[in-house]
């Protein structure tokens, strides 16, 4: 049976009361769809792995792209999906507000919002700012009916600025500011994983695992976190073989389809969801 907006947008808030799910990414309908089939309870969008499939670099596609992209992605399951919003493609918190708008109005469960620049001189924005970027799009929600999921994201990790302490009081003000859950990309140790989940406490953590990781996902929770994304590591998978394949086909070579699923498993998942 298929579920209304609002029941996803709830069913997603409540994941993150107790226990720790994975969230994966998936970057088109048909691996949206093939992940539902997994018993995945959620799913949320890569801005990189879609980026990839346009032929495009990360963080460089147009707001009106990634709307759209957006609302493929919720029409493909029934599951709810947190966005991957990027910066939320406005530099003030005016411009946020707008963009945090339209974004909940494809239907999302979730969106998460970054305080990098895009500035290599200046990679993240100054915290007063970020703050009140972030406090704009709890308003844009709030007015918009309050039940989309708000993630704060500090960058400092992934902006070349790997500054723990600060990334921990930026997590901690845009929790004040009314991100109900937290964000730090790239933090990978126990110590800075248990530093983060201490800090925002009770307000669930976020944590990527976007590489091969000695960690199961019974660790990660019994560090308090309450739900783990991929990124666009599912994206780079499918590029890796698709690239080693098609590099062998360049060396008149064709043994790089020994590991591809068959058509008729393609054909027999679709059918089936259609």
């Amino acid at each position: 049976m298929t579920r209304t907006v609002a029941e996803k947008r709830a069913a997603f808030k409540a994941l993150h009361d107790s226990g720790c799910f994975i969230l994966p990414n998936p970057w088109d309908a048909g691996s949206a769809r093939y992940l539902k089939t997994l018993g995945f309870q959620a799913l949320a969008t890569t801005s990189s792995g879609f980026a990839w499939s346009t032929g495009h670099a990360d963080n460089s596609l147009p707001r009106d792209a990634i709307l759209a992209h957006l609302r493929e992605i919720v029409e493909a399951t029934d599951l709810p999906v947190n966005a991957d919003f990027e910066s939320g493609f406005g530099r003030d918190p005016a411009g946020v507000a707008e963009s945090v708008r339209l974004a909940v109005e494809t239907g999302v469960a979730g969106l998460s919002i970054e305080d990098s620049t895009g500035d290599a001189a200046a990679p993240l924005f100054p915290i007063d700012v970020a703050v009140e970027r972030i406090s704009a799009a709890r308003k844009a929600i709030d007015e918009s009916g309050g039940d989309t999921l708000l993630v704060g994201r500090a960058e400092n990790f992934f902006a070349g600025k790997p500054d723990l302490d600060d990334a921990i009081a930026r997590l901690k003000a845009y929790a004040d500011a009314g991100a109900d859950c937290l964000y730090a990309p790239g933090i990978k140790t126990r110590e800075q994983i248990e530093a983060v989940v201490a800090a925002v406490a009770p307000k669930p953590v976020n944590l990527l695992i976007g590489s091969t990781s000695t960690f199961t996902l019974q660790d990660v929770a019994a560090l308090g976190v309450r739900r783990i994304s991929v990124g666009g590591a599912l994206a780079r998978a499918a590029w890796g073989g698709f690239m080693q394949a098609a590099e062998g086909l360049a060396d008149g070579r064709f043994d790089g389809f020994a590991g591809a699923a068959s058509g008729a498993q393609l054909d027999a998942l679709f059918r089936a969801q259609s």
